[in-house]
């Protein structure tokens, strides 16, 4: 039999296969491509939100979160102090996700959620996590559904001004920004008194993205922006297109519905690495890293979970995981395990070279009484064995290496509708 080390080294699945400071060096190239409006993978979408603005304080504001299968609602205000007060929180289905709408039934159902609180605000921050281009008015235009939403006809719609018109309230302010934005923000708001010399925000869930703080005179796809300024940028990070994929990254790709978009995320977001760990377990059967009856308890293993396959790699026991047939053979139990806990560490070091690159294009954090402020959010960074410790030492290993670069790292609770309600305050 092929040991799975075998396996893995043929398959050049490893953290060690790949060269951190190339990866981190091409995805700096892309984010400079998508800044300069020369294509890439990196579309680069200008927020017009500036971060370093001040808020207003005592103004209740309608934050929203929309992204998945959730919808969300609250009433948000500051106090001059600064400190949150937010009111009771509304959860509701997402529109579109038990059948196909549509778009004035998408907008008007989003209205009959929001309609009680908009009635208390003239401001409402909404936070839309779907791919949108966003606007100088800072309204959005969908680019293109995920998660599952079924409502084709809202493509290319404007987001904010539908919701206005269906609600009866065009002339309400509306600021329209995604979950990575309002995680930075909320990030900002979280640490008063601190001195950050620039802001990050990511997530980690079922997928993933980043965002940053970029001068305006850097973007150069749009010169009429006020070059003294900066504004955060959308990165859509999780559509990096050259990371090092092997053969059984292709494979996982080409078994999605939408093989060659987002292939970054694909490589370790919570909504693909599961199917990730089956595709490469089923490979491994193939090879005679397993034996015969493991191979075929794989075959007929129709799906695995992010959790499920996390759960395996830390040995749990639980009696429910699809993978505990493997505990029969006890060999090919080991040899799982050892395959799954190394696509989790090459998952880490992919991170940690997606951060890195961004924080070096940051060109800040230099001193460590200035770090860099990293807020991060998503239940696969916090929640995968492992991963947030093996991520942490190969970035910290890779900016103390001759890069002097300091970060420092925080999690917000409901980071989406208080980044949301932020947003409209600036």
């Amino acid at each position: 039999m092929k040991s799975a080390k075998q396996f893995l080294e043929d398959h050049r699945l490893r953290a060690s296969d790949i060269d951190m400071q190339g990866l981190v060096d091409i995805f700096i190239n892309e984010m400079e491509t998508g800044l300069g409006g020369k294509g890439g993978s990196l579309r680069m979408i200008p927020t017009y939100i500036e971060a370093e603005n001040d808020f207003l304080t005592d103004v209740p504001v309608l934050a929203i979160d929309a992204g998945g299968t959730n919808f969300r609602t609250a009433l948000i205000s500051f106090d001059q102090k600064g400190t949150l007060v937010c009111g009771e929180i509304k959860n509701f289905r997402m529109p579109g996700l038990d059948r196909e709408v549509s778009s004035r039934e998408f907008f008007s159902i989003m209205a009959d959620y929001v309609r009680p609180l908009a009635e208390k605000s003239e401001r409402i921050g909404f936070c839309f996590s779907y791919p949108t281009e966003i606007l100088p008015n800072r309204d959005g235009r969908l680019i293109q559904f995920c998660k599952e939403v079924q409502a084709p006809e809202v493509v290319g719609q404007l987001i904010g001004m539908n919701l206005l018109e269906s609600l009866g309230t065009p002339g309400k302010h509306l600021v329209l920004l995604n979950d990575t934005v309002a995680t930075l923000l909320a990030g900002k708001s979280a640490s008063p008194g601190k001195q950050f010399d620039s802001f990050i925000g990511y997530i980690l869930g079922t997928g993933t993205n980043t965002c940053y703080i970029e001068r305006n005179r850097n973007i150069i796809k749009n010169r009429n922006l006020d070059s003294g300024k900066s504004q955060i940028i959308n990165i859509e990070s999780g559509n990096f297109a050259k990371a090092p994929r092997t053969d059984l990254d292709l494979l996982l790709d080409n078994s999605t519905m939408d093989p060659g978009n987002y292939s970054f995320e694909k490589m370790f977001s919570g909504g693909y690495f599961g199917g990730l760990c089956l595709t490469v377990l089923k490979a491994a059967g193939l090879e005679g890293v397993l034996s015969a009856g493991s191979a075929a308890l794989l075959n007929n293993l129709s799906g695995l979970t992010s959790n499920d396959a996390s759960d395996f790699a830390r040995n749990d026991g639980s009696v429910d995981n699809p993978l505990k047939t493997l505990s029969s053979e006890r060999i090919d139990s080991e040899s799982a395990r050892v395959i799954i806990d190394t696509l989790i560490d090459r998952a880490a070091k992919l991170v940690a070279s997606n951060i890195a690159a961004v924080v070096l294009k940051t060109g800040r954090g230099k001193s460590p009484s200035k770090p860099v402020l990293i807020t991060i959010d998503g239940t696969t960074f916090y929640k995968m064995f492992r991963l947030r410790e093996r991520f942490e030492k190969y970035l910290g290993e890779f900016l103390s290496d001759g890069r002097a670069r300091y970060v420092e790292f925080t999690e917000v609770q409901q980071s989406s509708l208080i980044g949301a309600a932020l947003a409209a305050l600036i």
